[in-house]
């Protein structure tokens, strides 16, 4: 056992070392150029740079040029469709602000070794054993290169859920708003002052993309390309087929409204269907024991005492 402890402590405290230098000297680099570029600019800096950090938060001062150092490392490391893969989830989630592909790649190098690190920790205060810490460690340092990936995934997950249901009243108002004489493009800017969300949000680049010189069909296989929604996109095929073959809109969208309107109540549906099923683990391991032990309990103990004594 000491031999397997001893070459893991030492890997592990060299990639620790290793990757805390990197990052350090990522930050001090940059620092120096930022104060060269001042004072090539403006000359005598009279802003203490000091007092200025010192009051930032530890996040921004500590955690985040650690995670950008080791961000580079890792951007040499992760193949590019691995990348490419994380953009593309970025921008599902909508573009978080402070995530980028680096460091998400950087969070997950992070969380292996963290996770192996406490993969021994644990295997030492439990029951110290060569098959128990090699399976702790690789627990542990699965468990932290996919937990930033589940935090992204569930991010998608949340925003795209939430455009799907705000799809609905989206479409019926911009139904009513088409069929009240405004124009498509008005419609929309008044969806996006009146509906707040992510939904509204996707509709605003659109518009902007289109005010930029984009075409509509264009600007309307961004927009599905961007959220990866499925009613959404049959939307966008929809208004595209209706853009090119000159199809009325209002009718277009009123279809739509009806299709949506069908759909979620389907999906609601599908979901109520659902429950019994998401009940058994829980009543079959929490309520069913307790049940027996409170109805079979008092005649098990009466039995015991009339014929054991």
């Amino acid at each position: 056992m000491s031999n397997l402890y001893l070459p893991l402590a030492l890997v592990s405290t060299f990639a620790s070392v290793a990757l805390l230098a990197l990052a350090v000297e990522n930050y001090v680099v940059r620092r120096r150029r930022t104060v060269r570029l001042l004072e090539s600019q403006v000359g005598n800096v009279s802003t203490d740079l000091r007092e200025q950090e010192l009051s930032q938060s530890f996040l921004d001062r500590v955690v985040v040029p650690v995670a950008s150092g080791v961000g580079g490392l890792a951007r040499r490391l992760t193949p590019n469709d691995a990348r490419t893969r994380i953009t593309k989830k970025l921008i599902l989630a909508g573009n978080p602000p402070g995530w980028d592909a680096d460091k998400i790649a950087a969070f997950k190098v992070m969380g292996l070794v963290g996770g192996g690190l406490l993969g021994v920790l644990l295997t030492r205060l439990i029951h110290p054993s060569a098959f128990l810490t090699l399976a702790m460690i690789g627990l542990g340092a699965f468990a932290g290169f996919t937990l930033p990936g589940a935090m992204l995934g569930g991010a998608v997950s949340k925003r795209q859920e939430a455009i799907r249901k705000a799809l609905p009243d989206t479409m019926d108002l911009l139904t009513i708003s088409v069929e009240a004489g405004m124009g498509f493009d008005a419609a929309l800017a008044h969806v996006i002052r009146n509906v707040p969300g992510p939904l509204s949000e996707e509709i605003g680049r659109m518009l902007h993309e289109v005010q930029l010189g984009e075409t509509r069909v264009e600007a309307f296989r961004h927009l599905a390309d961007r959220t990866d929604v499925e009613e959404l996109r049959g939307f966008v095929l929809a208004m595209i087929q209706a853009d090119i073959f000159g199809v009325s809109i209002a009718g277009v969208l009123r279809a739509q409204a009806k299709e949506l309107r069908v759909k979620r109540r389907q999906r609601a549906e599908r979901k109520a269907m659902q429950t019994p099923v998401k009940l058994i683990f829980p009543l079959i391991f929490c309520l069913l024991p307790a049940l027996m032990i409170t109805v079979v309990g008092p005649a098990i103990i009466r039995l015991s005492q009339t014929f054991f004594h």
